[in-house]
C-alpha cells in the first residue's frame, strides 16, 4: 500500500534565522497529505536570532521517519556543531530520509553531520567559501540539486527552494498551483545583490559579520577534527 502522508521535519533551535524555514513551512505544510515536524529537542519555546519566539511540535525521540529533513541557519548554528545529540538526530534522521535539504547556513549542520560529504550545495553567500571544510562542494545559485540533496541560498532564497522541493515531492503542477494561491511573484524595489553590490556595502556587511564567519569556520574545524577522529577509530576497529 503506497503512502499516503509526506511527513516533512524542520529542524528548530535557538538563535535561528526563522524566515529560513518558515518560508519553506508556508509552501510545504500546503502539499497534499503534508504532515508537519517542527522539530527540537523539547516541546518548549525557542527564540530566533532577532527576538521571534517559535514553538516546536515534536521532539527528536517521537520523530518519525520523515520524507524531508530540512534544516535552516543562523547564528545558533555555530553551537549546534557541538551539540552530538543534535547531529546525532540530524545524521539519523537524514539517512532514511528521501530527501536532505538545507536553506543558507543549515548546510553546515548537514554537513556536521556528515551528510554532503561530496555533495553539492548553496549557502548564503558569506559563508560560501567555508562550506568545502566539511568536504561539500559549494555553489554559487539560489537553489542546488544534487540527487537527494535540495539546498537554497540565504535566508528568502527557501521560498524558491520550497518550491523546488515541492515539485520533487508532488509534481510541477501542484507546485505551481501553490506558488499561483500564494501569490508568490517577487518584485524586489531594490536591484542589489552580491553581484552588484558597491564594493564598500560589501566590505561593511563582511565587517560586521566577520565575528560570526570566524566562529562559524572554528566551529567547521572542530566538526571535521571529530569525523577525522570517529573514522580513524572505525578504521582501526576494521583493521582488527
Amino acid at each position: 500500500m503506497s503512502k499516503t502522508t509526506l511527513d516533512i521535519g524542520i529542524l528548530f533551535f535557538p538563535g535561528m534565522t526563522q524566515l529560513d524555514v518558515t518560508g519553506p513551512f508556508e509552501v510545504l505544510a500546503r502539499l497534499p497529505g503534508a504532515r508537519m515536524h517542527l522539530l527540537w529537542k523539547t516541546i518548549e519555546p525557542i527564540t530566533s536570532d532577532v527576538g521571534l519566539t517559535l514553538m516546536p511540535t515534536t521532539t527528536f525521540a517521537d520523530c518519525p521517519q520523515l520524507d524531508v529533513l530540512c534544516v535552516g541557519g543562523g547564528p545558533g548554528q555555530t553551537a549546534l556543531m557541538d551539540d552530538m545529540e543534535v547531529l546525532d538526530f540530524v545524521a539519523r534522521a537524514g539517512a532514511s530520509a528521501r530527501y536532505v535539504t538545507s536553506v543558507c547556513a543549515g548546510c553546515f549542520i548537514l554537513a556536521g553531520a556528515g551528510l554532503l560529504d561530496g555533495y553539492k550545495s548553496a549557502c548564503h553567500w558569506l559563508s560560501r567559501d567555508q562550506l568545502g571544510i566539511l568536504g561539500a562542494i559549494p555553489v554559487k545559485e539560489r537553489i542546488v540539486v544534487d540527487r537527494n540533496r535540495i539546498s537554497g541560498g540565504g535566508v528568502t532564497a527557501g521560498i524558491d527552494f520550497a518550491f523546488a522541493v515541492a515539485a520533487e515531492l508532488c509534481g510541477d503542477e501542484v507546485a505551481k498551483r501553490i506558488q499561483l494561491f500564494l501569490e508568490y511573484d517577487p518584485k524586489p524595489p531594490f536591484d542589489i545583490s552580491e553581484d552588484n553590490a558597491p564594493a564598500e556595502v560589501l566590505a561593511e556587511i563582511r565587517a560586521a559579520a566577520r565575528p560570526l564567519l570566524e566562529e562559524r569556520r572554528r566551529s567547521s574545524e572542530r566538526a571535521l577534527a571529530r569525523m577525522r577522529d570517529a573514522k580513524a577509530v572505525a578504521d582501526a576497529g576494521a583493521a582488527q
